[in-house]
């Protein structure tokens, strides 16, 4: 019988290996990615039934990369990890469809439980985070300004920024023109009513790109 086929992506590279041991007589462990962009690439490659996420990984976050995945392969479970349970990570990993919600310091007793779920058609929530899933509805951030929402290749933008990279490099990793570079970066400012880059990266903090 073939086993699921699941892709780890994390680029703490030690804590991927171990959790490619835990699984690794009960799953096929297809592949590790260590950026977003890169698991993007794994997942189109490799066509995995589970893909377990790290939210916070570089050039591109789990979150935007899990979406694009989606949107790609509907079909595939993701499960995503991190380190808290901020209600505002619970609320977007579920509503770009995500499969589970695990803390990493709870990976190794729960996520064989939670692969094992998400594969029979199921959700998996750490009880850290369940009140927060059961509040979904009332986690909507103020949006009282009504501001619109960046657009994906906004968001790698914005990220890549925050993360100190120049708008060469930037232009450079996303394979585009400085000048359009720019054009991301300013009509995302103008968007979100954002007069400075140190602005910029504030929001980026507080949307939990990096």
């Amino acid at each position: 019988m073939r086993l699921p086929k699941i892709l780890l992506a994390d680029d703490h590279r030690m804590f991927a290996e171990m959790l490619r041991t835990l699984l690794g007589d009960r799953y096929d462990i297809v592949g590790l990615a260590t950026d977003g962009h890169a698991l993007i690439e794994a997942a189109r490659r490799l066509q995995p039934d589970v893909i377990v996420i790290d939210i916070g990984m570089p050039q591109l976050n789990g979150l935007d990369a899990g979406q694009q995945i989606k949107k790609m392969r509907p079909a595939v479970k993701l499960i995503f990890l991190t380190m808290n349970s901020d209600p505002y990570l619970v609320r977007q990993a579920f509503r770009i469809g995500a499969s589970g919600f695990l803390l990493k310091q709870g990976a190794a007793s729960e996520l064989a439980q939670a692969i094992e779920k998400v594969l029979r058609g199921g959700l998996y929530t750490t009880p850290a985070a369940v009140d927060a899933l059961a509040n979904l509805c009332q986690l909507e951030p103020d949006r009282g300004d009504a501001y619109p929402e960046p657009t994906a290749r906004q968001r790698e933008v914005i990220q890549l920024l925050a993360e100190g990279l120049s708008m060469k490099q930037v232009a450079d990793t996303l394979n585009i023109k400085a000048r359009t570079v720019a054009a991301h970066k300013y009509a995302a400012m103008e968007n979100l009513g954002i007069k400075s880059s140190a602005e910029l990266v504030q929001y980026a903090m507080k949307s939990r790109m990096v």
